[in-house]
């Protein structure tokens, strides 16, 4: 389940091997100043908790933290964490808060690299666990309010940290978007065009892989004519017909600066991509932009299409695409060019 699933497998991991390891020297500090209880019994349950607790880290070491979290293995070490503590806890029959506070070890974890339902789960299990813990070895009185103050006490750092975690995956979001989105067009900007046109070029398709470059034919002139709001109208006009004909899961559309947009089109042939070109040209021809006061704008584009299958490398690859560009320039705009051959 999706819920159950670390946010980051990597850093959950790794944090649980540092946690583990100071639990171990604490637990092995107590058992060596004889402050485990002094009991032959406590001693060994907790020289076997410390064992519990080395093989837990030789998990997370030894196994990819990608595999632990498909299989659900480090939500049952933050289980095991809280089984051990409330063990170790009924055997060395110690209720006081120090050993209760070992609990809030699995739940800050949890609650710092989960999703929310590996914290509620784990969560959940802490305050039951520290409940039935209290209940057995202390007075009822003692057992309750101790059960309530700390359970209240668990329950809060997960939501504090939940809510915490929501608010910078948030943050990271918006940040990323801006990284990566043209505020204007809503298109993927030049960053994201380029490490799509290097894993295209890297992972080659049978079909091969084109790259079309428009511009928008006169886009100064529109500027100087009706302002520069009104050559922005033309830029999210122009886009969003493009976006219409483009579809997300086979190419990237992107704004490459000024009026410069382009789609990559990974698996495409050359003779199918100067097609899909010819219908982008075709739409934005038939769609003027209107304007608030009925004035229709005609657009037209300027097209260049490239292909692997003429050019090799990302740069070569652009270059090309770049100088079909021009040729549709320079010979009267409104078309669809090639590289000369």
């Amino acid at each position: 389940m999706a819920g159950l699933r670390a946010r980051d497998p990597r850093a959950a991991a790794r944090s649980c091997v540092l946690i583990l390891l100071v639990c171990a020297g604490v637990l092995c500090a107590f058992n060596l100043t004889g402050m485990s209880g002094g009991s032959a019994a406590a001693e060994s349950a907790t020289w076997v908790g410390i064992g519990i607790e080395l093989v837990l880290i030789a998990l997370c070491t030894r196994v990819r933290p990608e595999v632990l979290d498909r299989s659900g293995l480090l939500v049952v070490v933050g289980l095991s964490g809280v089984t051990l503590i409330c063990s170790l806890n009924l055997v060395t029959e110690d209720p006081s808060a120090a050993a209760q506070a070992f609990l809030a070890l699995p739940v800050l974890w949890a609650s710092s690299y989960f999703r929310a339902g590996a914290v509620l789960l784990i969560t959940a299990a802490a305050v039951t666990g520290d409940a039935v813990t209290l209940f057995l070895l202390a007075p009822l009185g003692t057992a309750f309010t101790d059960a309530v103050f700390f359970g209240a006490v668990l329950v809060l750092i997960a939501l504090m940290q939940t809510r915490s975690n929501r608010t910078q995956d948030r943050l990271v979001a918006a940040l990323h978007e801006q990284a990566t989105v043209d505020a204007l067009t809503g298109l993927a900007n030049r960053r994201s065009f380029d490490e799509a046109l290097g894993t295209a070029v890297r992972r080659p398709r049978p079909a091969g892989t084109a790259v079309v470059l428009i511009d928008v034919d006169r886009f100064k002139s529109i500027n100087d004519a009706y302002g520069h709001p009104v050559g922005d109208a033309a830029l999210v006009h122009v886009s969003g017909l493009l976006r219409g004909r483009v579809r997300a899961g086979d190419a990237v559309l992107a704004r490459l600066g000024g009026d410069e947009l382009a789609v990559l089109l990974p698996g495409c042939g050359e003779t199918t991509a100067v097609h899909r070109a010819q219908d982008l040209l075709d739409a934005v021809a038939a769609r003027p932009l209107r304007l608030d006061d009925g004035t229709l704008v005609p657009l037209s584009l300027s097209i260049g299409v490239a292909h692997t299958a003429t050019a090799t490398g990302a740069e070569d690859l652009y270059s090309a695409a770049d100088g079909a560009l021009y040729r549709a320039k320079r010979g009267g705009r409104g078309r669809v060019a090639t590289p000369a051959r």
